[in-house]
């Protein structure tokens, strides 16, 4: 009886783990799918200029890391309607995007034409980052993005394109 008890108990136990690993890959799955969501509005920002849902995105605490130190999220409004202006047909496309329940991982890629506003000379652009972006609870909390800097360097007008695939 003692056997046939201990089996059952131990039966339980796998079970009842099996349940509860599976009810965190559910919810971990959720999470991930709300920051794929959050980062698909930050996006779709940048390409119209509408900053409308840029609340329901990005956390009030929000800090993005950039070469200009570290802004938060109304600088990144502000950033986002400049860019919007300084490329008004700017078209973005997701190359690549790794996600989980903390972090986004995407490797975008922007083309279209600058006006000059920003200091990019006027003309076409194709360029790729990889955007690093923290989240909690369905909310960017931190951003990071890198670019080549032969892109950089090319973006300023400082390298002929054809410089750049060498």
């Amino acid at each position: 009886m003692k056997k046939l008890l201990s089996g059952f108990s131990i039966s339980l136990l796998f079970l009842l783990v099996a349940c509860n690993s599976e009810k965190m890959e559910t919810k971990g799955d959720e999470m991930r799918d709300k920051n794929l969501a959050a980062s698909h509005i930050v996006n779709e920002a940048f390409k119209t200029g509408d900053i409308s849902k840029i609340d329901e995105a990005i956390a009030s605490d929000f800090v993005d890391h950039t070469d200009r130190g570290d802004m938060n999220r109304d600088s990144l409004k502000t950033m986002i309607q400049m860019v919007h202006k300084e490329f008004p047909d700017m078209k973005s496309q997701v190359v690549k995007e790794i996600a989980d329940s903390e972090y986004v991982f995407t490797l975008m890629r922007w083309t279209g034409n600058s006006n000059g506003q920003m200091g990019m000379p006027v003309g076409p652009y194709d360029m790729q980052a990889i955007e690093v972006v923290r989240f909690r609870d369905g909310k960017a909390v931190e951003h990071w993005s890198y670019m080549q800097p032969q892109d950089v360097v090319k973006m300023m007008g400082q390298m002929p394109a054809e410089e750049t695939k060498k």
